[in-house]
């Protein structure tokens, strides 16, 4: 099976390539680094040529909302009209879980968008919504710096591991497309505070980490389901001490 990766040079996108072709499969590469932009269509005709399934595993260079609205829109669009001059019979798409459920945050709208443009389109597709991963809680801990200590929302959270998250991709891509949305997270849940301050600790980051009710995560108010799926997501393996082990304990 032939399968181009949109953002195969990431963090997923990478991991993906790699899993797909031990499993056998053909699997491409495409960014911009090897001269596919989804946003100006440049390189896109060429690298659909013989394609049976489309990952899209790419993500906004800017999270300013107009910016993440324009490339997710834009991006969309041209993928989606190259792959079905293309013929592939497949989208596979990396969302957000909870993406509609914070209406406040500019780069959750430009999913949502990015996500109603797939369902309409003609090629089958699957939504794949994943929880943060591991990998961003240092970022996240940034996102809530406040002096001296770290300010989060006590809502909850269940993250997973990249590794995870490019494995479940890799999954549904050789699989048929379900024309919906399916959900992944991690095998644990705490809050986001939690999770952080174990991060930080493991780091040796010795900054307090403040659980608020009323902190806001990137500028959004989460409610009583946080950043949490809301049904029965399927759930990556690896466990958050386990990764915080294999990766050094390290940002």
């Amino acid at each position: 099976m032939r399968i181009i990766v949109i953002g195969g040079s990431g963090l997923i996108g990478g991991k993906l390539v790699g899993i797909l072709n031990r499993m056998g499969h053909e699997a491409i590469a495409a960014s911009r680094s090897s001269g596919v932009n989804t946003l100006t269509g440049e390189g896109l005709s060429e690298a659909m040529a013989g394609a049976d399934v489309v990952v899209d595993a790419s993500n906004s260079p800017s999270f300013e909302d107009k910016a993440a609205l324009e490339f997710f829109e834009r991006s969309t669009k041209n993928l989606l009209a190259a792959e079905a001059a293309a013929g592939a019979r497949h989208h596979v798409a990396l969302s957000v879980v909870g993406a509609d459920r914070l209406p406040e945050s500019g780069y959750m709208r430009a999913k949502v968008a990015q996500e109603r443009l797939i369902e309409s389109a003609e090629t089958p597709y699957t939504i794949v919504r994943a929880t943060q991963f591991f990998e961003f809680l240092g970022a996240i801990a940034g996102s809530g710096a406040d002096g001296a200590a770290v300010r989060l929302p006590s809502a909850p959270m269940r993250p997973i591991a990249a590794d995870d998250v490019a494995a479940a991709l890799a999954d549904v891509a050789v699989a048929d497309p379900l024309n919906g949305t399916i959900e992944i997270a991690g095998p644990e849940s705490a809050s986001v505070a939690e999770f952080v301050r174990r991060f930080l600790a493991a780091n040796g980051d010795g900054r307090v980490v403040v659980a608020d009710p009323e902190a806001r995560y990137y500028g959004a108010t989460l409610d009583a389901r946080g950043l949490a799926p809301d049904g029965d997501p399927r759930l990556g393996p690896t466990r958050f001490e386990a990764w915080l082990e294999r990766a050094g304990a390290s940002a």
